[in-house]
């Protein structure tokens, strides 16, 4: 089998996230500068095999796209003109960021490491991989 990708999409930083080849295990991988993004991917993909793509779909609590939507939504046309035979999915990111800063302030870092926003990135495109794989099996 081969890796699933996802991204946590900010405009300062896009959160990456992997499975392990047997997409059993969702885990953290990188934190990446937007404009660094499609070079960094073109090289994971002359080592590794990716099935697919999954993005964190921003909303407002009402379920209406939020102000990050319009930059998400680019992200994945950059993606489609890039690697056009990768089939991209799209989870509801809603309280993906909330649930990351929760779990590294029960992690037992030090303040400092809390703190560091690229750790959260990491950790929320983590969580939205893990709930695309939760929603996806048989």
């Amino acid at each position: 089998m081969a890796r699933i990708l996802a991204f946590d999409y900010g405009t300062k930083r896009i959160g990456i996230a992997v499975t392990d080849p047997l997409q059993i295990i969702a885990t953290g991988l990188d934190t990446i500068h937007p404009k660094d993004i499609m070079e960094y991917l073109k090289k994971y993909l002359l080592t590794e095999q990716v099935e697919a793509f999954v993005l964190g779909d921003p909303k407002q609590m009402d379920g209406s796209p939020s102000d990050s939507a319009q930059h998400v939504k680019g992200f994945s046309t950059s993606l489609k003109k890039a690697f056009p035979t990768i089939p991209q999915h799209w989870v509801d990111e809603r309280f993906t960021s909330k649930m990351a800063q929760r779990t590294i302030m029960q992690s037992g870092l030090k303040k400092s490491d809390r703190q560091n926003k690229e750790r959260v990135d990491t950790i929320s495109a983590t969580i939205i991989l893990q709930y695309f794989m939760e929603q996806n099996r048989l």
